[in-house]
């Protein structure tokens, strides 16, 4: 039996204060460097997570009915964001994106800083 990696849609936690947009999805089985998280210009984050390695050395799977990795989901985003600004954690498998709300969108590429074993910290923004 061969295994293969699937693209899964990633269901996530959005809510929002008076300064900012937060945004919390489930990616577990990757590490920070793994994951890129994009604001683009037509208002939308992107969430995708890469996974290497699956399942190295594995001779035989019995049962597989869950991957780790192999994520993306595109959401559209219901205010204009400063994602140069953005703060990211990575950990325990649970991504959170924190953006601070905006007059006009600012497009941005995160990429994760991993700071620990299987956990990762992008600090774009202190304060409220």
């Amino acid at each position: 039996m061969q295994t293969q990696t699937k693209i899964q849609s990633v269901p996530i936690k959005m809510y929002r204060t008076q300064d900012r947009l937060t945004i919390a999805a489930p990616m577990p089985g990757i590490q920070p460097d793994d994951l890129l998280i994009r604001i683009t210009e037509k208002n939308s984050l992107v969430l995708q997570g890469e996974i290497r390695g699956v399942l190295k050395d594995v001779k035989e799977v019995l049962v597989d009915e869950w991957n780790a990795g192999g994520y993306y989901r595109e959401i559209a985003l219901p205010n204009a964001v400063d994602g140069a600004h953005a703060n990211v954690t990575y950990g325990n498998g649970v991504v959170v994106v924190v953006l601070p709300l905006s007059e006009k969108t600012v497009v941005a590429d995160i990429t994760v800083p991993k700071v620990g074993i299987d956990r990762g910290e992008r600090v774009g923004h202190v304060g409220h």
